[in-house]
């Protein structure tokens, strides 16, 4: 696969599809301990059509990297690969931390962003002070319980507990370091009331059972973008790959809607 370094890091990325396809290209950023894969579904069923790429961030998946300690600066990272790859404009989808990278991009840089998808992801983390001081004391926990207790909750209710583990595996791969920097750079994320300079048309789809990110936070973000869209779905706070058929639907409907 191919990869780009940036600032001491080697991102490997996909990039298919058609140059002349329909539309400006589709970037897929995926989230917290993830990797590019959890977009298979998505990548595969646009790439017939028109150009899609998608990429391991710093320290996840394929890519090396340490971690850092702000959304942007990850963001940064997606900027240089869209410039790498001469994507001057995009429809840019994002995944948990993934989406608080596209806002950040969007926001930033609104040039760059024709259209913006965030999939269970929200704008600020906001908890009651005993969810806090929990969340605080999680990170004391030995490292390979920490992230299983946030991937195996990442699942609505009835999921495949080996799927799960499969899941959990791949995440605790992840270097600690890279893990529990960025789990400091989401807490830290705090664009809300920043919302109200997005200019995109925005998609956003949220699991109904996110406990992760919850729903009554998603609905705040939602209320402070001038023109989004929600869509609901039985799901976790996993949806690509929880429910990656539906996601990929409200995705085609959002792009032909917005033609």
């Amino acid at each position: 696969m191919p990869q780009l370094e940036v600032d001491g890091a080697a991102l490997t990325y996909d990039d298919e599809g058609p140059r002349e396809g329909d539309g400006v290209p589709l970037v897929f950023v995926h989230g917290w301990t993830a990797d590019r894969h959890r977009w298979d579904h998505q990548f595969t069923h646009f790439a017939g059509r028109r150009r899609v790429v998608r990429l391991d961030l710093r320290g996840h998946g394929e890519s090396t990297g340490a971690g850092v300690k702000t959304v942007g600066e990850v963001a940064r990272d997606v900027l240089a690969l869209l410039d790498h790859l001469e994507i001057d404009r995009c429809v840019l989808i994002g995944h948990s931390m993934g989406g608080m990278i596209a806002q950040t991009i969007a926001l930033d840089h609104p040039e760059r962003v024709e259209r913006l998808v965030l999939v269970d992801s929200i704008s600020r983390m906001t908890y009651s002070r005993g969810r806090g001081l929990l969340m605080g004391a999680s990170t004391l926990l030995p490292f390979k319980v920490f992230v299983a207790v946030n991937i195996q909750r990442a699942f609505a209710p009835g999921y495949p507990r080996e799927e799960i583990r499969t899941y959990i595996a791949a995440s605790e791969a992840t270097p600690k370091e890279v893990v529990m920097t960025l789990y400091g750079a989401m807490r830290a994320f705090d664009v809300l009331d920043r919302l109200g300079e997005i200019q995109a048309p925005t998609l956003i789809v949220h699991g109904f059972h996110d406990i992760q990110l919850p729903l009554q936070q998603m609905l705040r973000t939602a209320k402070g973008i001038p023109d989004a869209l929600v869509r609901i779905i039985d799901a976790g706070h996993e949806l690509p790959v929880e429910k990656p058929a539906e996601l990929t639907a409200a995705l085609d409907a959002f792009l032909v809607d917005r033609v």
